[in-house]
């Protein structure tokens, strides 16, 4: 694993080596068709490109992660047909390569401290404030007064504090090489590229307040540690794309080539989600829908 003290080159290159793609669930619910879709999509294309599929286990959020919630991926994933090498990674077990990652940053002055409470943000940005992908109001460094008085005191995983990457400076770091762009894959032979835009996210949080990473450092750690060469996930997560790409650039990582595939949705159109109780695939299984039903419902 390279945390590099100096950027890399950000150039585009087509991945090389043995195809590896992964499926990564979170352990905080239960899989619902939506998730059988990515899975099914991403075992499927690694199987036309002659690789390897993987499954990891997302569980940094070790509040929300239950033990049956990660038997049950496997018993959902096996119903579906699928099969990955063993062991499983859990991102749990990882934490120490993701402090060593953002320790890389720290030294370098490209993050900060930052203890600012969702009251405190909604009060200094406003409703009317310009959103990041995820719908929060847009970061700006309202702590940014406070940073030297915070990294007097505080130590690196005080729980009182997250830690934000300073976009400014990581933008500036980064352009000193060749332009940043994403490799985008289209699911067969055919690649291209796109310019990344990492400052729609204005300063994201890269440690939370209550784990030694977030999702954004955590995925472009474990992807360059597992030799992905190849990422497929929703539409949904194709804006994270611009901050992983640039996280990798600031750590001397590989990218990966990425695939955003479409997303199933509700008959009111909003997208599958755990958090709105949509049926779970243990629950199909108990009703006595066979994996061919499922199959024909998700269209593959």
């Amino acid at each position: 694993m390279v945390f590099a003290s100096a950027v890399t080159s950000t150039a585009h290159a087509t991945p090389t080596g043995p195809p590896v793609l992964r499926f990564a669930p979170s352990p905080n619910g239960r899989l619902h068709l939506g998730h059988a879709y990515s899975a099914l999509t991403t075992s499927r294309l690694a199987d036309a490109l002659g690789g390897t599929f993987l499954l990891r286990i997302e569980d940094i959020d070790l509040g929300r992660t239950r033990r049956d919630n990660i038997d049950a991926i496997f018993a959902d994933l096996s119903w579906l047909g699928l099969k990955w090498p063993e062991p499983v990674l859990l991102q749990s077990t990882r934490f120490d390569a993701y402090k060593a990652a953002a320790q890389s940053l720290r030294t370098r002055g490209l993050i900060y401290p930052c203890a600012a409470t969702r009251a405190d943000r909604t009060a200094a940005f406003g409703e009317l404030a310009a959103k990041d992908p995820d719908g929060a109001p847009r970061y700006r460094p309202i702590c940014r007064q406070d940073i030297r008085r915070f990294s007097s005191v505080c130590t690196a995983d005080d729980p009182e504090i997250a830690w934000r990457l300073d976009m400014e400076k990581a933008i500036t770091a980064v352009a000193k090489n060749t332009p940043l762009t994403i490799t985008t894959w289209d699911g067969a032979d055919s690649y291209d590229t796109r310019k990344a835009d990492p400052a729609i996210w204005g300063d994201p949080v890269i440690i939370r307040k209550d784990t030694p990473a977030s999702y954004h450092l955590a995925v472009v750690i474990d992807d360059a540690y597992q030799k992905v060469t190849h990422v497929t996930r929703g539409t949904d997560l194709e804006p994270a794309t611009d901050l992983h790409r640039l996280l990798q650039a600031l750590l001397g990582l590989p990218s990966p080539a990425y695939h955003h595939h479409g997303l199933l949705r509700a008959d009111d159109g909003r997208k599958l989600a755990k958090s709105h109780g949509d049926t779970s695939l243990g629950q199909l299984r108990a009703n006595g829908v066979t994996r061919a039903e499922l199959l024909s419902a998700v269209g593959l």
